[in-house]
């Protein structure tokens, strides 16, 4: 009897998850994205399009994340700024592969002001990110940086130029290869 009832509580939790997804399809498809879980997509529905915080972008961010230009950021397959306390400031644009995990407080900085006029911005060239990348807690991409496939950026790390080698940890301020990766062996799971 004990394991009816568990799996007849499993059984209406998947019904119900599969009926959120649906009903956050019209929020558009970041909003319906089975790699998350339904609840928490319910709830940035909530806090971006009821409440308007971070109502602009049009993919799941966390409530204490901030997103400026996003219209210039190509998110690949996951969702930017879903962690806590991020900010992404995609003005000179951000094009970032598929799989890439951000952690929280990560910044990525895409337009920096002109050193000798403080009100003035330079323009440079996109930062890239490369597929199957990891940015830990706190780390700083700075404008014009492009890192290829599979980098894994250490906690901490200030990423001031560009490491387009693939399988690689970065680590320091300012950051430098500390280790070589094995290629990436999986893709992310999709929930059915």
């Amino acid at each position: 009897m004990f394991r009816e009832i568990i799996s007849l509580e499993r059984l209406l939790r998947i019904a119900l998850d599969k009926a959120l997804y649906v009903l956050l399809k019209p929020f558009g498809p970041a909003f319906s994205d089975r790699k998350f879980p339904a609840r928490l997509l319910l709830k940035q529905v909530i806090v971006q399009k009821v409440l308007r915080i971070n109502g602009h972008v049009p993919w799941p961010v966390h409530w204490s994340s901030q997103v400026k230009c996003p219209k210039n950021i190509q998110r690949g397959t996951r969702c930017p700024g879903l962690a806590m306390c991020c900010y992404i400031d995609g003005r000179n644009g951000i094009i970032i592969g598929k799989n890439v995990w951000i952690g929280p407080k990560v910044s990525i900085i895409s337009m920096n002001h002109d050193p000798s006029y403080y009100d003035q911005y330079l323009t440079a060239e996109p930062i890239k990110i490369g597929d199957n990348c990891w940015l830990g807690t706190g780390v700083i991409v700075l404008p014009g940086v492009r890192l290829g496939n599979h980098v894994v950026c250490a906690a901490g790390a200030v990423i001031t130029r560009s490491f387009q080698e693939d399988n690689i940890l970065l680590a320091g301020i300012p950051a430098k290869i500390v280790k070589r990766l094995q290629t990436y062996s999986r893709e992310y799971p999709v929930k059915d």
